[in-house]
């Protein structure tokens, strides 16, 4: 077993200092995906990979006797984090009292306002939970596929099915997602 696999033994097994082993062990492909993910970020973000990756290791180890089977558990279960913080975000840059989804605009390049990127990371969201009703390990590997940016043979040893199975999944999920955004 790996380093990470023993930290996350000790975690599960209620060792307080454990969480503070592991962090070093895994920050930086953390920051990495985080990096990933906010490279398709709207140019107005404001949301920093750190802060994103910061963010995601407080909701994921700070809870009472955190569980992770595995490093393909605990990598799955920051990709849900993450996307969770970035739909946070995105529902709060909406609300009225921040703008509502407003753009700022220099009176010289005045025109219509496009439609903000969040709208489409929360229509993504919703559609994913939609697919997820339907199909859960569909909705997990466009997870780790889109919030994460892992390679469809990495998403596919996370998820513990084979290659061509997760071509499939990935390959249904994207025509479902499609249609279900066209749809809106």
């Amino acid at each position: 077993m790996s380093d990470v696999t023993h930290i996350l033994t000790a975690i599960e097994q209620g060792d307080t200092n454990a969480a503070d082993k592991l962090l070093p062990l895994v920050y930086e492909e953390l920051r990495k995906l985080a990096a990933h993910r906010m490279a398709n970020e709207a140019a107005n973000h404001t949301l920093q990979p750190t802060a994103l990756v910061q963010e995601a290791w407080m909701r994921m180890v700070d809870k009472e006797n955190p569980k992770f089977a595995n490093r393909a558990h605990f990598f799955a279960a920051a990709a849900e984090a993450m996307r969770r913080i970035l739909i946070d975000n995105a529902r709060r840059k909406r609300a009225l009292r921040h703008g509502g989804g407003q753009q700022r605009v220099e009176f010289e390049q005045a025109e219509l306002a496009a439609a903000a990127d969040d709208d489409q990371l929360l229509a993504l969201n919703d559609a994913l939970d939609k697919l997820a009703a339907q199909n859960k390990l569909e909705a997990e590997l466009v997870e780790l596929r889109y919030f994460v940016g892992l390679t469809l043979e990495e998403a596919a040893e996370v998820l513990g099915i084979s290659a061509r199975t997760a071509d499939n999944y990935w390959a249904h999920a994207r025509a479902w997602l499609f249609s279900e955004l066209k749809g809106r």
